[in-house]
């Protein structure tokens, strides 16, 4: 049936097809594909646009060059894929059944916390191969139209779409945030040149709370809906590639690989139920590891026991500088001291100068010896 389902058909006239219908079929396909919800948005992102121009001017991307790039492919999505009509927008949430475990991992200072969206496999691989199916069953349908999935792989500004096309709201961590379904989800999106009748804007239901705005243990969101990437911790320890400022260090505990604080503390995410994907599952025991066993990977084991993930895309480099703040950061003992000594004598000069701060920490600050 599914081979059937996929075979292309002559695409009667655009004139005579019936959008509406075509759009309640696509969003039950994309249910049936394993997404969440699938919402349909217009290309119109004016507000977006000037929002972000005025972030971009104040610096608040940091050193992610690539942000400032493409000129207005980013909130034009006709200048990315010429014909763009309209953009199919997913949802697939990832919170791991063992997504419970957060704070007392946060709790613990002898194990790593990791990102829960980083536990399992690389969501990329993930998401663009169901959208690539799901591209497909319109094909099968309607014949050849112009279209191009992406997952976080181009200059798409995907949470105003997102928003656009129903499937929740911006919230003030700068994350989207769904009534139903919390935040604990990933995005993908279909541009097509399909005349779909878009779905309606979702409504803000943040209200007065600003419980992530006081969580934050960096205080990067500088004010409501306003994320300073500069002093997040997400950025610092997988976006930034230098040396993690001196003052920022011990606010990052063990986070290791992101961080989850202003999604734990949301109201909405009581909600949240856990991911149906296998995929998304923790892996290589991510979710409770200790920081010591983690710091001992060589770069060989470091590549295989992240093949597949998202992790693998920093680097042992940037991985062993996280671990030893981390280790810096935590109670003093001699196996950790014993650890860091060992990598005294590290190549690179960015993972010897965070385990030298790590070792005045554990001897000077921590304990006396």
């Amino acid at each position: 049936m599914e081979k059937k389902s996929l075979r292309a058909h002559p695409a009667p006239p655009s004139a005579t097809r019936d959008y509406g219908s075509l759009a309640l079929r696509i969003k039950t396909w994309g249910r049936e594909l394993g997404f969440q919800q699938v919402g349909i948005a217009d290309t119109d992102l004016g507000l977006a646009e000037r929002r972000y121009a005025t972030w971009l001017r104040q610096r608040r991307h940091g050193d992610m060059d690539y942000m400032a790039r493409h000129g207005a492919k980013r909130s034009q999505p006709a200048e990315l894929v010429p014909g763009t009509l309209r953009v199919i927008s997913t949802r697939m949430d990832y919170l791991p059944a063992a997504g419970e475990r957060a704070w007392a991992t946060l709790g613990n200072p002898a194990t790593a916390y990791v990102s829960r969206y980083a536990l399992g496999r690389d969501y990329h691989k993930v998401l663009r191969r169901r959208l690539g199916r799901l591209a497909e069953r319109i094909r099968g349908e309607i014949g050849d139209f112009r279209h191009r999935v992406f997952v976080d792989s181009a200059p798409v500004l995907e949470k105003p779409l997102a928003e656009k096309a129903g499937l929740g709201w911006i919230g003030k961590h700068t994350n989207l945030i769904d009534t139903k379904a919390g935040s604990w989800f990933f995005l993908g999106e279909i541009y097509s040149d399909l005349p779909l009748p878009p779905d309606l804007p979702a409504a803000n239901h943040c209200g007065t709370c600003r419980a992530c705005l006081d969580i934050c243990p960096t205080q990067a969101i500088i004010a409501p809906y306003v994320l300073d990437a500069r002093l997040c911790i997400s950025y610092l320890t997988i976006e930034h590639r230098g040396p993690i400022p001196v003052a920022l260090r011990p606010l990052l505990g063990n986070r290791i690989y992101g961080c989850d604080d202003c999604q734990l503390v949301c109201p909405w995410n009581r909600f949240a139920r856990p991911g149906a994907e296998s995929d998304f599952e923790p892996r290589q025991g991510l979710d409770r590891a200790p920081l010591t066993e983690l710091f001992s990977w060589s770069e060989p084991k470091f590549l295989r026991r992240t093949e597949g993930s998202a992790i693998r895309r920093i680097g042992h480099r940037a991985w062993l500088r996280n671990l030893a703040v981390a280790l810096g950061n935590g109670p003093c003992s001699e196996a950790v001291v014993a650890a860091l000594r060992a990598r005294l004598d590290h190549p690179e000069e960015l993972v010897r100068e965070h385990v030298v701060w790590a070792l005045q920490r554990q001897t000077r600050n921590r304990c006396s010896r």
